[in-house]
């Protein structure tokens, strides 16, 4: 996507992950006050040095937004992509309304708040077939992500070698011990499935190393 919106249109066709696709926040635009109908605002995506790697178009219309950007296929030419996307509403427990929108795949029509590029199109993750990066991670992955993220929210390093990180200024001591308490127990029952994953391999290395001996004592019969 460049101009509104160009990019590669391979990179959109080879993966299948959500955190690895450009996405669109319903609720992010909703906060920020884009969603009313007259707006035409642009949106941008940059990479960890601020700059731009990538946007598009967004024109907001009674009941939908409609997206305008280019995709540019590998060794193709570039593409101009326009289309509406309709959006729905439903009331809050307390007041207002939640806005979300509604995918626009073939036969699809679903309600999310999100929606990835994938190929051509911005549509829901269910239509593009994508998964969550947690989704295949182990399990000792998981518990050390959970670890990591408590000690990033303290302001602290995420590497499990560097000291706890201090509690912050105006924090209370009781979500602190709680946020220590549940990182510790992460930590542990990361190390935990580690070594469950060592002692599979371990296993299969043993099964392995067995047949190959019984292998090599045949094929020594035979040679």
């Amino acid at each position: 996507m460049g101009g509104p919106g160009s990019g590669s249109w391979y990179r959109f066709n080879t993966k299948d992950l959500v955190e690895d696709c450009y996405s669109v926040d319903i609720n992010r635009w909703h906060r920020e006050g884009l969603l009313q109908p007259g707006l035409y605002f642009s949106w941008a995506w940059k990479d960890s040095r601020g700059d731009v790697k990538a946007s598009i178009g967004v024109k907001t219309l009674p009941g939908a937004v409609e997206l305008a950007y280019t995709v540019t296929p590998r060794n193709g030419e570039a593409q101009e992509i326009r289309y509406q996307v309709p959006l729905t509403y439903t009331p809050c427990n307390y007041g207002g309304e939640r806005p979300w929108f509604v995918c626009p795949g073939m036969g699809c029509g679903r309600r999310v708040a999100k929606l990835y590029l994938r190929g051509k199109y911005f549509l829901c993750r269910y239509c593009h077939d994508l998964a969550y990066e947690s989704q295949r991670e182990d399990k000792a992955t998981r518990f050390l992500r959970k670890a990591q993220k408590i000690r990033r929210r303290l302001g602290g390093h995420p590497g499990l070698v560097y000291p706890f990180p201090e509690k912050s200024k105006g924090m209370h001591w009781k979500t602190y011990y709680r946020l220590r308490f549940e990182a510790a127990e992460a930590e542990w029952a990361s190390w935990v499935a580690l070594q469950e994953k060592l002692k599979r391999w371990q296993a299969s290395l043993q099964r392995a190393e067995e047949e190959l001996k019984g292998l090599k004592g045949r094929w020594q019969k035979w040679a």
